[in-house]
C-alpha cells in the first residue's frame, strides 16, 4: 500500500448555524420542555392579584383616616399651647389686653403675628395649621363668653379651638368634639 492509500479523508460533520443573537425566537433550537404563559394562566394571576389589591384598600383607606386624626391631634394641641401660652404672659403683666377678653387673645392672627412687649415682637404661633379634614385654615373657635357646645363664635377671645369638620373618628367622636 501505498502512502496515498493510507491517508483517509477526514469525515467532516454537518456545521450547526446559529444566529450571533439569542434573543432572537427562530434563533434558538426549540425544546418542547420550554413553554410560555398561557392566556388562562394570565387571566387567574391578573385576577388573583386583583383580589389581593382589593382586600389591601381598605386598610390604606384606615391608615389614611387614621394619619389625618393624628394630624388633626397634633394641630389642636398646637394652638391650643399657643392659647395657653399667651393667656400666661397676659396673667403676668407682659402686655394689655382688653377686659372682657379675660387675657385670652382676640383671634389666631394675633397668636401669629405676634405682640410688642417692650419693643421686641412675642410670637406664639409660626403659622396657623391647615386643618387635615377640611383642607383649610378656618378653625372654629370659642370664647369665655360661648356655650361650651355652641358652634358659633361670638367674637370676644380665642378660649378655644376645633375643627369645623361634622365627620366623626375611628374611635365614634365628632371630631368637632375633640
Amino acid at each position: 500500500m501505498s502512502l496515498s492509500s493510507q491517508i483517509v479523508a477526514p469525515v467532516s460533520k454537518p456545521a450547526v448555524v446559529r444566529a450571533s443573537s439569542p434573543a432572537l425566537p427562530w434563533s434558538r433550537p426549540v425544546h418542547h420542555s420550554e413553554r410560555g404563559l398561557t392566556l388562562v394562566e394570565l387571566i387567574v394571576t391578573v385576577f388573583i392579584l386583583t383580589i389581593l389589591s382589593t382586600a389591601a384598600l381598605p386598610l390604606v383607606r384606615f391608615q389614611v383616616k387614621r394619619q389625618k386624626e393624628r394630624e388633626l391631634r397634633f394641630d389642636l394641641w398646637e394652638m391650643r399651647d399657643a392659647i395657653d401660652k399667651y393667656k400666661d404672659a397676659a396673667d403676668k403683666g407682659a402686655f394689655q389686653t382688653k377686659v372682657e377678653s379675660q387675657n385670652y387673645p382676640p383671634d389666631l392672627d394675633t397668636l401669629v403675628n405676634g405682640i410688642d412687649v417692650q419693643g421686641k415682637k412675642l410670637k406664639f404661633l409660626r403659622k396657623i395649621p391647615v386643618d387635615p379634614m377640611t383642607g383649610n385654615t378656618d378653625w372654629g373657635m370659642r370664647s369665655m363668653q360661648d356655650d361650651p357646645d355652641s358652634d358659633s363664635w361670638g367674637g370676644q377671645s380665642v378660649f378655644d379651638v376645633h375643627t369645623k369638620s361634622q365627620g366623626t373618628g375611628l374611635d365614634g367622636t365628632k371630631y368637632s368634639t375633640w
